[in-house]
């Protein structure tokens, strides 16, 4: 069985592509090109579940298209439409201290540490916003600026910010 710590979010399913079960992934994280998985893992009510692909190629700057292994039909693929889709940990090279982060969409997913979970990044303007789930369920918009970063991690998926005082009030 799959745990939720040994895979991070790169990205969801938005829609089927053709009548042959070829699938489109928006990812917000791109570990293809240096990862070696050969699957990726959907959560299908809850549960993560691997899919193996047979073969996969980028539509665009932000989403691929997937064919995984029996599923040859658009009512096969369907289904899977909606679902958020997981890279195991264990396909990627081990990091080096001057690793970088692709993008700063590759934050979604990532531990804010003392704040919450980061869902989203709207990175469509210069000022860039970090959607951030607290602990109770709610969120509150935060602005990125290379100022408030102190660390991140990318093997743990965890950024450490030092907003400045009343910013999360302001939401």
């Amino acid at each position: 069985m799959i745990r939720s710590d040994e895979v991070f979010q790169i990205g969801r399913i938005t829609r089927t592509h053709g009548t042959k079960g070829e699938l489109e992934l928006l990812f917000t994280d791109d570990p293809f090109d240096r990862g070696e998985a050969d699957y990726l893992v959907l959560e299908l009510d809850g549960i993560m579940v691997p899919f193996f692909f047979t073969e996969w190629r980028y539509k665009g700057s932000e989403s691929a298209l997937f064919t995984f292994e029996n599923m040859d039909s658009e009512q096969k693929a369907k289904p899977l439409v909606g679902t958020k889709v997981f890279y195991p940990f264990a396909a990627l090279p081990e990091l080096a201290d001057d690793d970088e982060l692709s993008s700063l969409r590759a934050l979604t997913g990532f531990t804010a540490i003392g704040i919450g979970t980061i869902v989203e990044v709207d990175d469509s303007n210069q000022n860039v916003l970090l959607t951030i789930e607290l602990p109770d369920g709610s969120e509150v918009l935060v602005p990125y600026h290379d100022d408030f970063l102190v660390d991140y991690d990318l093997r743990q998926r965890t950024i450490t910010l030092e907003l400045p005082e009343g910013l999360l009030e302001l939401n």
